[in-house]
């Protein structure tokens, strides 16, 4: 190919020049130009990184629960917040009835506080993906020490909660039937108990202690429970109850009933 390309100029000059001296009579040479060569062959050009677009973010994760809900919590402020951790319930508690008198669904989007007022709108953000869920509180719990939450199954996926199986969350207060530091009906829960003759005698001896409190035990999925009102359901008196208690099993929870 490289020799083909070397003797084409020449081949295009010769006839030309015979041409030219046919028609003078004379034998003149004249010498044609060969044709420029093609132009280089160059790599494309690259556009410098400091120029190169940025990549699309990623989307914000969405907030999740009843359309409604999550109009309301978008359009409005939050009474009050609060941090602490989060866990998730579900079976045995599933189709048993709640603190608010209807049957628990854990594939609901649901929430237990224990100190929240009943239907109260909640959003939940998972403080580590930004995963949030908006709820209403409609049980009570958790009763384990140093926890501040507990969500249903669905609740939980949705904030990503379920797959650690705890996580630290905030709490934004949106809607609440009554006020939150104000009145209310209280009690103290002690419990879980695995034995149920332990929670017998709380009972019998709370009963002597606090003779105008109704004291009641009961059964619950996790063991047994005592459970203290004091007259009227005062919250006041509620408390002093709760921090004069130092149970051998279980603990003790200021609990809301309303």
């Amino acid at each position: 190919m490289i020799r083909c390309r070397r003797l084409l100029p020449a081949m295009i000059a010769l006839p030309l020049a015979l041409a030219i001296a046919g028609c003078s009579g004379k034998t003149k040479v004249v010498y044609v130009p060969a044709p420029p060569p093609p132009p280089p062959i160059t790599a494309p050009t690259r556009t410098p990184p400091s120029e190169a677009k940025p990549a699309a973010a990623a989307p914000a994760i969405a907030t999740t629960g009843d359309n409604a809900d999550v109009e309301f919590v978008a359009t409005h402020a939050p009474l009050s917040s609060e941090e602490g951790l989060a866990s998730w319930y579900g079976p045995p508690y599933h189709n048993r009835k709640a603190a608010n008198g209807q049957i628990f669904d854990q594939n609901a989007m649901t929430a237990a506080h224990r100190t929240l007022p009943l239907n109260s709108l909640i959003k939940v953000t998972n403080l580590q993906t930004g995963q949030s869920v908006v709820v209403r509180v409609t049980d009570r719990g958790p009763f384990v020490q140093g926890r501040l939450l507990d969500l249903s199954m669905a609740s939980a996926k949705a904030a990503g909660v379920w797959r650690p199986g705890t996580a630290k969350v905030r709490v934004d207060v949106y809607q609440t039937p009554s006020p939150i530091a104000e009145g209310g009906r209280w009690c103290v829960q002690v419990g879980a108990f695995k034995n149920e003759d332990e929670a017998i005698k709380l009972r019998d001896h709370l009963l002597h202690k606090y003779h105008t409190a109704n004291v009641i035990e009961f059964t619950g999925p996790t063991g047994h429970w005592v459970r203290i009102r004091p007259q009227a359901d005062d919250k006041k008196k509620a408390f002093e109850i709760a921090s004069e208690l130092t149970p051998v099993e279980g603990n003790a929870y200021l609990v809301r009933l309303d």
